[in-house]
């Protein structure tokens, strides 16, 4: 498998990943980096997911993982920052990370395979396409995903 190959493997994991997330939330591609042997490529949601609804999304994700194989690696219990991280059985390493204002950040790194050039992804976002480093903090509202109240 080449660089190409592996981002593609890639961009199918974070598609499989995002389709897991019911309700949606919307996200965009973010940079990906190409190592010497190496791609990392990102999603970042803007959808405003709140505290109390960070543990269900970590949770629908950890499932989604699991049952496609998944190996779960670590775990940050984090109340305002939690992360869940994961390696596929041919060593594709796997994050969603929660990091400032709430933003929910999915990453998916290739294991080193024959070096070669890397287009930028084909899907597209499911919201605004925005400039490269240009992705706001989270500010698309979602009833389910933004609610404050604790799940009864």
């Amino acid at each position: 498998m080449n660089m190409q190959g592996a981002a593609e493997r890639a961009d199918a994991i974070l598609d499989t990943t995002l389709s897991a997330v019911v309700p949606a939330v919307q996200w965009d591609h973010a940079t990906t980096t190409a190592g010497s042997c190496t791609v990392t490529r990102r999603r970042t949601v803007t959808t405003i997911v709140s505290e109390q609804r960070r543990g269900n999304l970590l949770g629908v994700v950890e499932r989604s993982w699991k049952k496609s194989g998944y190996e779960i690696t670590g775990m940050n219990r984090d109340r305002e920052m939690p992360a869940v991280f994961a390696r596929t059985s041919d060593g594709f390493e796997l994050s969603l990370e929660v990091g400032y204002k709430g933003q929910v950040f999915f990453d998916v790194t290739t294991p080193c395979v024959e070096e070669s050039d890397v287009a930028e992804p084909t899907s597209r976002p499911n919201g605004p396409a925005y400039p490269l480093g240009k992705i706001p903090t989270p500010n698309v509202r979602s009833d389910f995903w933004s609610a404050t109240t604790p799940l009864s």
